[in-house]
């Protein structure tokens, strides 16, 4: 497993979904995950330091977790099936380990407020990485974008289909 920070949060308008860029730590390999509007909207609340009154949903279950005696240790990400990313929250109770699937949309969520580390399966990163390397048929022969940052890693998510990474994360 590999470290990985959010670097950021994209729209792609080809389908109208947002999309959480994650940055492996040291690197510039990139993983994007397409995520729902709900999921978006707390990670870009929590990134931008909005806090409200009363607790939003993530806040909500990060309390409980505590409240049960519960710290959120990490969040892995591990996998994509049929388009859809697999992630499981770590969990340690009094010294017990304990693994809860959940989406990496709600898990990252999650982690940012219970200020968790986020790690990454390296196939997962890799096979991205390979997409995003990979000269698209309408593009150009010899466009080399092997290095993908900023504004050029937003214009080139604006070209991928969702089907080329995974689309959904539920």
């Amino acid at each position: 497993m590999i470290e990985v920070n959010v670097q950021n949060l994209a729209f792609d308008r080809a389908s109208n979904t947002p999309v959480v860029i994650l940055r492996e730590v040291g690197t510039d390999r990139v993983l994007p995950i397409w995520i729902g509007p709900g999921e978006a909207s707390a990670i870009a609340m929590h990134l931008g330091g909005v806090s409200f009154q009363r607790p939003l949903t993530h806040d909500l279950l990060v309390s409980i977790l505590g409240g049960l005696g519960g710290t959120l240790l990490r969040v892995l990400i591990t996998r994509v099936e049929d388009s859809t990313y697999f992630a499981e929250l770590i969990i340690d109770r009094d010294g017990d380990l304990i693994s809860v699937d959940a989406r990496p949309s709600d898990s990252i969520a999650m982690a940012l407020r219970a200020k968790a580390r986020i790690f990454a399966d390296d196939a997962l990163l890799e096979s991205a990485s390979q997409a995003l390397d990979a000269p698209r048929s309408d593009e150009p022969d010899g466009e080399d974008e092997t290095q993908i940052s900023g504004q050029a890693l937003e214009e080139h998510l604006r070209k991928l289909r969702p089907e080329d990474l995974g689309r959904f994360d539920h």
